[in-house]
């Protein structure tokens, strides 16, 4: 199971713009700086969020991107579809790499059920998660998941 980098920095570049609110804007620069992503890459992810209205340009001095809605309208699992899509899609059976025409377990699947409850259980969360949800640091929203030695020490791992 695997998150892309796509799906994974196109949600920092959101969350980068979240924190600027809606009355500022970002430039392609300004965002590669502060994520340490290339330029290409950053325009790439915010012509996908675009397309998708996530977020709008503005051309000129004063342009550059902002949030097309609140944070609190944004669910995850629109940009994330936006993005890359789900980790199991309906008709991945129907592409069989193997030896014969089909699947041999076509008709009788132990695994298919599987993937199935984990793409629900996973499109559950990412509905009910919104772009201000994430605006909180690790810290704040998931103590326990953070080492009790960082803790401690005062250290706050980055989002």
């Amino acid at each position: 199971m695997k998150f892309s980098s796509q799906e994974e920095y196109g949600l920092r570049c959101l969350l980068q713009l979240a924190r600027r609110g809606t009355e500022s804007s970002m430039t392609i620069a300004d965002i590669s700086e502060a994520e340490g992503l290339s330029q290409a890459y950053v325009a790439k992810l915010l012509r996908i969020l675009r397309i998708s209205g996530f977020v709008d340009s503005v051309r000129g001095q004063e342009g550059g991107y902002t949030l097309a809605r609140a944070p609190e309208e944004l669910r995850l699992s629109e940009v994330l579809a936006s993005l890359g899509g789900r980790f199991y899609k309906p008709g991945f059976c129907d592409h069989y790499a193997g030896n014969g025409d089909v699947c041999a377990h076509t008709f009788s699947c132990s695994i298919r059920p599987l993937w199935h409850r984990v793409q629900t259980a996973i499109d559950s969360v990412l509905e009910e998660t919104t772009l201000h949800d994430l605006l909180e640091t690790e810290v704040q929203r998931s103590p326990s998941l953070v080492p009790r030695d960082e803790l401690a020490d005062g250290a706050h791992p980055a989002l």
